[in-house]
């Protein structure tokens, strides 16, 4: 089985749920609370293991109680952690996350201090499939996507802000987030992204889509830009969400789905988890998502 490589962020995060989300500085209680691993790429990574494929993570640690967590739990969930760098007396990242009762939440996410991404060992893993990459370092995201490019395989950024322009040159596969398409280009309609869409593929020679929660994903296909719905549902948490649905369609690509299909099982992935409290726990199997998509049509 080829194996997914995923370049990025990787933290663990303390989730709290609350009524509503803080808007004073005063102190707030919860009985629902959840210590789970996090970071976009980290949580691709879990996805695509979870549905049954192979990943590897390209991440930067410290040598630090919270790294010793991070890892343990990717561990657990089959992600191969061989390669991820850890560095001497730095500090791993890690958040603090409220999610309210409508699935909405607040992150603050403390970076690390000291931390050091090696990308010598990209280009000798032995079968990729694919590259899946954050935007949290540019270096790195364009050494792994290069690997891909001379491979043949795709190359997907995943476009949160801030998305800087040099990492879409090498990558086939873009998909925004709407906060991450309309930084990049401001002139951007929320409601009718067409145009912003046909401008990057046109100018960076890649396929290109923006997700848009309940809204759904519009993309660049064969007959301009078209759109796929996001099923109806009541999201409890969303977090993780973006990155489970990142995960879930690099995972489709190198089965050899087309982008629409891919799109289609990663909204899938990504419905299941919102409806499910405590980030990436809420990771769906391969199972609950084939169950999904009979029982449900977007």
């Amino acid at each position: 089985m080829s194996s997914i490589l995923c370049v990025g962020a990787t933290v663990i995060d303390f989730v709290f749920h609350l009524d509503k989300l803080p808007s004073r500085a005063e102190k707030y209680g919860t009985e629902t609370a959840s210590i789970v691993g996090g970071g976009c790429a980290a949580n691709a990574a879990v996805a695509i293991s979870r549905l049954g494929g192979s990943a590897a993570l390209g991440a930067q640690l410290g040598d630090d109680r919270i790294g010793d967590l991070i890892l343990s739990d990717l561990g657990a969930e089959g992600v191969d952690i061989s390669n991820v760098t850890r560095t001497k007396g730095a500090r791993s990242s890690f958040s603090s996350i409220y999610v309210d009762t409508t699935g909405e939440r607040q992150i603050v996410n403390y970076r690390g201090e000291g931390l050091v991404l090696e990308t010598g060992w990209f280009g000798e893993l032995p079968d990729i499939g694919a590259v899946a990459t954050d935007t949290r370092r540019v270096d790195a995201a364009i050494a792994a996507l290069d690997v891909a490019r001379a491979r043949g395989v795709p190359g997907i950024v995943d476009g949160e802000a801030p998305v800087d322009p040099a990492i879409l040159a090498p990558a086939s596969h873009v998909a925004f987030s709407m906060q991450g398409l309309t930084t990049l280009a401001p002139d951007t309609d929320p409601a009718d992204p067409a145009d912003a869409l046909t401008g990057i593929a046109r100018t960076h020679d890649c396929w290109a889509c923006v997700t848009d929660g309940g809204n759904g994903v519009w993309f660049t296909g064969a007959n301009g830009v078209e759109h796929v719905a996001a099923f109806a549902i009541e999201p409890r948490d969303t977090l993780a969400a973006g990155d489970v649905w990142h995960g879930a369609f690099a995972l489709a690509l190198t089965e050899g789905k087309t982008e629409a299909a891919a799109i289609r099982f990663a909204n899938a992935a990504a419905a299941l988890k919102c409806m499910t409290f405590g980030g990436r726990q809420g990771c769906p199997s391969r199972a609950a998502v084939a169950r999904y998509l009979e029982e449900n049509t977007a």
